[in-house]
């Protein structure tokens, strides 16, 4: 585990969303991002986490393509980044750097609507090239 503060948590995931590619960056809209030490009970009893259970990320509200016509004036979907399993995992700010990317890409993909088996096939299909 590695040591860092709640700023330099923080700003590690500013630089990361900032770094999102802009073609899928500008099409984001109504999306908050947030830092949390650890996944709240009410999200650990949704998702069925089991103790001990590590979550690095979190995409909440409803994928671009479940949206219809009657979507607006809603709250701002959410990605929350988990500070303390991102830490437990990580034992050089180079590794929380990457792991703090890789989890920020994997809940945007969510909020684009790919799920599971989605980012698996892109993830392994760019590790290809």
């Amino acid at each position: 585990m590695i040591e860092v503060s709640d700023e330099e948590f923080e700003q590690i995931v500013r630089s990361a969303v900032d770094d999102i590619p802009e073609k899928y960056g500008r099409h984001i809209k109504n999306l908050a991002f947030v830092v949390e030490d650890e996944p709240n009970d009410n999200q650990r009893q949704r998702l069925k986490l089991h103790p001990g259970t590590s979550l690095f990320g979190l995409y909440e509200g409803i994928p671009l393509t479940k949206r219809g016509a009657g979507y607006n004036l809603v709250l701002p979907d959410k990605v929350t980044i988990f500070k303390k399993p991102i830490l437990n995992a990580c034992h050089t700010s180079e590794h929380v750097e990457i792991l703090v990317r890789q989890t920020i890409w994997h809940e945007v993909a969510h909020y684009y609507g790919l799920d599971h088996g989605d980012i698996d096939r892109l993830e392994n299909n760019s590790a290809k090239d």
